[in-house]
């Protein structure tokens, strides 16, 4: 059997059904809506036959190490009361279901992702991993067409040559655009002048950030107002550099599991027993496989 890794990114989903699905209430009162729709996600995703293996990553706290290196980084401030409450159900919910879960502290559930898509990526036993993500920050884990990216909503796989023809720039190259063209999403402003286009046209030709001449007259790739963007990036070169940094997912995060680990076996009955009373929702019914 071929052995496909899937790796979700869990506070993407919460955030997704969050605002996706309808609300409603646990019989505590509590809002529950979210989390409701998260289970039925990812029973329909554990019933694709490809799916032998997965594990979904949580941000247990908004903040992480990125914090500390600069004041502008996402926090949770502003976050919905009723999401936030949801966090750790979500994660029970989770493990509930038989999957295992990270919970990141220090580190944020992309380098998660990012740690397990590399050492899984590495196991000869492994046919492909499967960010199953469409964030752009895990644009850069992809290899080739061994380890991808996957739009769920739009059923949209991008390998390495997709992830080229999507953002313009090859998969090493994603932390460097986003530090050029910043990302709002995470709080990282970029550099003053720089959009997409051509932010993608000179990491092109010089493959990362700190290769790009300071002066434009050494530029040998065409770019509309290049004595601008070459000046603001001298002007902005060391922010830059932490923004890169920023933007660079880890590959260290302090993960346990091996891949045995993460071979889903089935959900289990007490737990989902449990959670469906916490929910004021049946869920066995949908359950295709038990431990």
């Amino acid at each position: 059997m071929s052995l496909h890794v899937h790796l979700l990114d869990g506070t993407y989903e919460l955030f997704r059904m969050f605002f996706g699905a309808p609300r409603a209430s646990a019989p505590s009162g509590r809002e529950v809506g979210a989390v409701r729709a998260l289970v039925r996600s990812l029973e329909r995703l554990l019933a694709r036959e490809e799916v032998t293996h997965l594990g979904v990553a949580f941000d247990h706290v908004i903040e992480s190490f990125r914090n500390a290196l600069f004041d502008g980084y996402k926090t949770g401030e502003g976050i919905d009361p009723d999401l936030f409450g949801q966090f750790e159900l979500a994660e029970r919910a989770c493990r509930a279901l038989g999957v295992v879960v990270w919970p990141m502290i220090d580190f944020e559930a992309d380098d998660a992702i990012a740690t397990a898509a590399a050492r899984f990526a590495g196991d000869a036993r492994v046919e492909r991993v499967v960010l199953a993500s469409p964030d752009k920050d895990l644009c850069q884990c992809v290899i080739g067409e061994r380890v991808v990216a996957w739009d769920r909503m739009r059923d949209v796989v991008l390998d390495e040559p997709g992830v080229l023809a999507k953002h313009g720039v090859p998969p090493a190259a994603i932390p460097d655009l986003l530090a050029l063209v910043g990302d709002s999403a995470d709080g990282i402003p970029g550099v003053p002048r720089w959009g997409a286009k051509s932010a993608a046209a000179v990491l092109r030709r010089y493959g990362a950030l700190e290769a790009i001449p300071l002066d434009a007259g050494a530029w040998d790739v065409p770019v509309r107002g290049a004595a601008a963007l070459a000046r603001s990036l001298a002007e902005h070169r060391e922010a830059a550099a932490l923004y890169k940094v920023l933007a660079t997912l880890r590959r260290d995060a302090p993960l346990e599991e091996d891949l045995d680990a993460l071979a889903w076996r089935g959900a289990d009955r007490a737990a989902i027993a449990a959670l469906a009373e916490e929910l004021g929702e049946p869920i066995a019914p949908r359950i295709t496989r038990w431990r």
